[in-house]
């Protein structure tokens, strides 16, 4: 293109999109942000500047989007900007290495076949051939266009009870303990694991009070080892090559056979070795499953495939939330 890229955003999103940039020589040209994260600051060695500024100096432009976001009046915001600017949100891995390319998606055509085929309703077909356009194009409209409420899932899909035994690996301060109760209103008993000291204090300040909550300071793993875990004292927490050493365990090993009925895994790239871990959990119990899908480039096909493996009577069921770029894709098996 002739046009000047610009990235819209900055963190580590940017770095990693920028890192991308330079193994192919491609330029940028200019950084602009919201204008409340606007401080006269550099990133990338460009000036800082909101958009009204950086469309008066470069007029058309390649916008790259560098940042996530749930939030429905930014989400808008963006929509508007793809309407007037030509507007890209690169699919770069929460987690891992991998970039989804076409040349990705060819070697795996056959698992992502296979996983289309398990699909239980038309939703779920159509939020991964939208999600796999996404990731192929970097254009948003496909995801705008797939996206269903959470309100839609509980309702439709997990159906809970008030007898539920919940499991929430990646509990992060209680926020999805809340989202569980809030639509249970009671239940059998509530086990949480979060691994990261900052969150694990609100985690439980925030349930103090719960009956039959269980805690534990773990990351969940497929066996029991001491770990570094990097991005601390935040939802982005995460087993990393640097970072302050905590404790990891396997589901299996914690519960002891306990049981289970409902299972929640958002671990920020773990969730293989998580899924792993819990093995003859799986089998004893079959719970149902909440799998978070969108921090490795190969979550959308290896993750569905390794629990059918173990439990291969599972209905299996994709939605994607609100969101951009394509955060919040998750499996559910019932």
């Amino acid at each position: 293109t002739k046009k000047p890229i610009l990235l819209y955003g900055m963190g580590d999103g940017a770095e990693k999109i920028l890192t991308e940039l330079d193994k192919r020589e491609i330029p940028v040209q200019g950084v602009f942000a919201s204008p409340g994260f606007v401080r006269g600051q550099r990133f990338a060695g460009c000036e800082v500047t909101d958009y009204r500024t950086a469309r008066e100096r470069y007029g058309e432009m390649v916008v790259l989007l560098c940042f996530g976001t749930h939030r429905r009046e930014v989400m808008a915001q963006i929509a508007a900007l793809a309407a007037e600017q030509e507007l890209y949100a690169p699919d770069v891995p929460v987690a891992g290495e991998r970039l989804f390319t076409a040349e990705y998606a060819a070697r795996h055509r056959k698992e992502l076949e296979q996983v289309y085929g398990m699909l239980a309703d038309e939703q779920s077909r159509r939020v991964l051939r939208q999600v796999v356009e996404y990731k192929l194009t970097g254009q948003i409209a496909p995801l705008l266009d797939c996206q269903t409420e959470p309100e839609e899932a509980w309702r439709n899909i997990l159906r809970l009870t008030g007898e539920e035994r919940y499991l929430d690996l990646g509990a992060y301060t209680g926020d999805t303990i809340a989202e569980f109760i809030g639509q249970v209103g009671t239940w059998r008993s509530i086990t949480a694991l979060e691994p990261d000291p900052a969150s694990f204090v609100r985690l439980e300040q925030n349930t103090a009070g719960l009956h039959d909550c269980v805690l534990y300071r773990l990351g969940a793993y497929s066996r029991y080892a001491r770990l570094p875990l990097a991005g601390a004292a935040g939802r982005g927490s995460r087993l990393a090559p640097q970072g302050t050493l905590a404790e990891w365990d396997s589901v299996d090993n914690i519960l002891c056979g306990q049981p289970v009925s409902y299972v929640k895994i958002d671990v920020e790239g773990q969730e293989s070795a998580a899924l792993a871990g819990m093995q003859k959990t799986l089998r004893r119990c079959r719970p149902k499953l909440l799998v978070s899908a969108y921090h490795r480039a190969e979550d959308l096909f290896r993750l569905p495939l390794q629990v059918m493996a173990l439990c291969p009577n599972y209905r299996v069921y994709l939605r994607h939330y609100p969101c951009l770029p394509a955060w919040d894709v998750n499996y559910y098996f019932v």
